[in-house]
């Protein structure tokens, strides 16, 4: 294989692994890949309904392989990809959304190609740019990819759209526009060049020419008399590159299935006596066309030769970079695996005491709890119902018994501070279960934040759950601890409290001076009356304010020493006890990967190595003449 043939067969591989790997065309595909297809030279098919462009593309081929019919018969563009094989190997040809298939019926690759039109146009005459790749590997064939666009058309015909022509020539302007795009104009000869469709898009797009051939197809069918020298001698339309005549195969030779070879064979016998064009004929014909074409490519593939290694590099870079990110393959030793999970156990860690210690958001909401939450639960506690008028004189009455209090209604005074501390367990409670919901929510962001973890979701579900278990133990542990609190206020009242509170007066006695018993003053007569009643509800509030402000402070710090600081301190203690028992195959579970994730690392690492081979191929063949 020649030098060239090197170089334009890489180049050929390189955008068939484009296609494979970047779904080039598709809407769907890789930035980078579809760069570095775009960086590539391709040949683009242009030219009228019926101008003789399947007769062309299938000379180059050697094989009679397309859809024919009249009007719109591509209505899809058909990217072409032509690989030379080895002397004596088969002809196959592969399709891209059929990957395994090998056809070695071109007759077969002809009805795929209209089915794989018609599943996304359906059987009408609607055009779609969703392209069709298909890859021929043959011995007959130069290393080529050419485009076999729609042809162009001037009206709508009965079942198309009204803006067909427009939608048409801007399928076609998104191939031809580009400046690595090579433009086949074809142009029937027995039309004048004036009128041609392919000339004059070509002109708008490559004013200059440098990246437009001429093809003159039907010269057989010109009229006695005339011939197209003018054009191909460049007399008519001058183009940069010397215009190319074909010859096309006859309506006989296309309905009895003539070999291509054999018309190949009969297309130079025409040029050879022909007398109009005897002169020309080692530069007409299919497979001098296929030479030039292939010729110039060379060319055009040296001069793009640094900016296409240049975007390789830059590829290869970030290509490195991501597969870095997502971590490379584990390892099937259980030790190996082990130590990967403690890893990522780690890094989970460091990433969960960030959000608790304030190097990311979240630890916050914990201190929130403690000054926003719990001192509002506090204020709404219905202490002016338990300790309204009526209730508290119910309760004295009840504590006393059948014997009235003395002086202070001390029982009294005691059932009415238990049943207004006993209050205070829901706030207690409330504060647990806020601060649980909170680290709860760590737990989940530190794992969806921990990149290592990305990898592995059974692994984030075990850890998760685990995590979970331990925070629910830490609640049941921290809810006890404010309990007690609460039931400590209710065990052992504070009596200083009470002994500094001004105290309550004996009833006195009052006499005349007979020394007969009086009746007492208003104010004497009020010491059990409703005024006693509220002094000992004020008494009880004050009392309680008290608790509530020591409550207030205390909760927090059982919430902190039983939940956070022991999330900070054993979170994952559970997880260690459990996975310290499993078995290599149990571990191996565990990392196993996201499918997205290892097809996207094995993507990724598919297209390094292209990348890399692609590299060094045009080290190893570019300047060597």
């Amino acid at each position: 294989m020649t030098t060239m043939e090197s170089l334009i067969g890489l180049v050929n591989r390189i955008q068939r692994a484009c296609t494979v790997l970047g779904d080039y065309g598709g809407g769907t595909g890789d930035d980078a890949f579809n760069s570095l297809w775009e960086a590539l030279p391709t040949v683009a098919v242009v030219g009228g309904q019926s101008s003789g462009k399947s007769s062309v593309l299938e000379s180059i081929v050697g094989r009679d392989f397309l859809p024919r019919g009249s009007g719109i018969v591509t209505r899809r563009p058909l990217v072409l990809q032509l690989h030379k094989t080895e002397e004596g190997t088969e002809e196959y040809a592969e399709f891209l959304h059929l990957p395994k298939k090998q056809f070695t019926d071109f007759a077969m690759v002809r009805k795929e190609i209209q089915d794989e039109t018609d599943r996304i146009t359906g059987k009408s005459k609607q055009i779609s740019p969703v392209p069709i790749h298909l890859s021929i590997f043959s011995p007959n064939v130069v290393n080529l990819t050419l485009v076999d666009l729609p042809g162009l058309t001037k009206v709508a015909v009965e079942g198309q759209p009204e803006t067909i022509v427009e939608d048409i020539e801007s399928m076609v302007r998104t191939y031809v526009d580009k400046p690595n795009c090579i433009i086949l104009a074809i142009s029937p000869a027995n039309q004048d060049i004036a009128t041609s469709d392919a000339i004059k898009l070509a002109k708008e797009v490559d004013p200059t020419g440098e990246r437009t051939f001429g093809v003159l197809t039907k010269l057989d069918l010109m009229d006695k008399g005339t011939n197209a020298l003018d054009v191909l001698e460049g007399r008519s339309y001058r183009l940069q590159h010397p215009w190319v005549g074909i010859v096309n195969r006859s309506q006989a030779d296309i309905n009895r299935n003539a070999d291509m070879m054999l018309a190949r064979r009969k297309e130079r016998e025409y040029f050879d006596t022909s007398p109009d064009y005897g002169h020309l004929a080692s530069k007409m014909g299919s497979e001098y066309l296929a030479k030039l074409l292939s010729k110039h490519l060379e060319s055009v593939i040296r001069s793009r030769i640094p900016s296409i290694l240049s975007l390789i590099n830059k590829s290869i870079e970030e290509l490195e970079r991501e597969l870095d990110r997502m971590g490379r393959p584990v390892s099937v030793d259980a030790g190996a695996q082990l130590y990967t999970i403690l890893e990522m156990c780690r890094a989970f860690d460091k990433v969960f005491k960030e959000h608790l210690d304030g190097g990311r958001p979240g630890g916050d909401r914990i201190y929130g709890v403690f000054d926003n939450q719990l001192p509002a639960a506090l204020k709404k506690l219905p202490f002016d119902r338990h300790l309204s008028l009526q209730s508290v004189k119910r309760i004295v009455s009840e504590a006393d018994g059948y014997q009235p209090h003395l002086i202070a209604p001390e029982q009294g005074y005691r059932r009415l501070i238990e049943g207004a501390l006993g209050y205070f367990r829901g706030p207690a409670e409330a504060s647990v279960d806020a601060v649980h919901f909170v680290l709860k929510e760590l737990v989940r962001k530190s794992i969806a934040e921990t990149q290592e973890l990305k990898r592995f979701p059974s692994l984030q579900v075990e850890l998760a759950a685990a995590a979970n278990t331990s925070l629910e133990k830490f609640r049941e542990e921290s809810k006890k601890s404010v309990i007690r609190l609460v039931e400590m206020e209710s065990a052992y009242l504070t009596a200083e409290f009470f002994r500094k509170l001004p105290q309550e007066m004996e009833r006195p006695v009052v006499t005349n001076s007979k020394n007969q018993t009086a009746s007492p003053s208003p104010a004497a007569a009020d010491q059990y009356g409703d005024g006693h009643f509220r002094r000992i509800a004020s008494n009880v509030s004050a009392y309680v304010s008290m608790v509530s402000d020591t409550l207030r402070n205390t909760i927090p710090k059982a919430c902190v020493y039983c939940q956070v600081r022991q999330a900070k301190l054993a979170l994952l203690n559970y997880f260690y006890s459990q996975i310290s028992k499993r078995e290599g195959k149990e571990l191996g579970l565990l990392l196993d990967e996201d499918p997205a994730l290892m097809g996207r690392r094995l993507e990724c690492a598919q297209r390094l190595e292209l990348y890399k081979k692609a590299r060094d191929e045009i080290d190893a063949v570019a300047w060597v003449r």
